[in-house]
């Protein structure tokens, strides 16, 4: 969604079939400063009516619902061309990593499973709202121990922007494809958080790519980063 005032809060829909998951993430955000739930809904096609009508900048969404799946919702609310998207949270378990797998291609902006505490489901949200993708390392490595096979190189997947990085863009991508925050690449390569942000809008600039959730997948389609090491 647009920019919205330094103050003002993020603006949170919740998005699960199931009511006490709902009431249960909509106590833990609501308690916070900061965050504001807007809504809840408990299925795909409500999720989508609600968020154009409250413009939430953070969509907590479930992955199998009825009526419309979470990576259907995900693909109407932040698809390739969508206009002014908000940013899709998508909450998962290892069980479901093929539907985690549509759903990165569908624009979510990153990953958390759902035996995540408080604290973690909380900067979750900071961090998408702050334009920051998240992969929990956790999630990552379950999507590419299963579909390692659909991101080795092939020579149709060579690059010849990849011969553009530097060593340390290089680096901070292979970081990124470790499911690290920059707060966590800041401390890794021992550099500052804004230089961090730098180097990210770089590579994504250099490589064309959306956001650092295409970044890890380039990361390993490339070679820059080999399943499983």
């Amino acid at each position: 969604m647009a920019d919205r005032p330094d103050d003002a809060p993020i603006r949170v829909l919740i998005v699960d079939d199931q009511e006490m998951i709902r009431i249960g993430y909509a106590t833990i955000l609501g308690a916070q400063p900061g965050l504001e739930v807007v809504g809840e809904a408990g299925d795909g096609r409500t999720a989508v009516a609600l968020a154009a009508r409250l413009r939430p900048d953070v969509v907590v969404m479930d992955v199998r619902m009825p009526v419309l799946d979470g990576i259907a919702a995900t693909r109407r609310l932040a698809g390739p061309g969508v206009q002014d998207p908000p940013r899709v949270l998508v909450v998962t378990t290892f069980h479901l990593d093929q539907q985690v797998y549509e759903a990165l291609r569908a624009g979510a902006s990153g990953f958390l499973l759902k035996d995540a505490g408080p604290a973690q489901l909380v900067d979750a949200v900071r961090t998408v709202a702050a334009g920051e993708s998240l992969l929990a390392p956790a999630v990552t490595q379950a999507l590419l121990g299963r579909f390692a096979e659909r991101l080795l190189p092939t020579p149709a997947d060579d690059d010849p922007a990849l011969a553009s990085l530097t060593p340390r863009e290089r680096e901070v991508l292979i970081a990124v494809a470790d499911g690290l925050s920059n707060a966590e690449i800041a401390d890794r390569l021992f550099i500052s958080h804004e230089t961090v942000k730098t180097y990210v809008s770089r590579i994504l600039l250099k490589l064309d790519l959306r956001d650092r959730v295409q970044a890890v997948v380039y990361a390993y389609r490339s070679g820059l980063v080999a399943p499983g090491r």
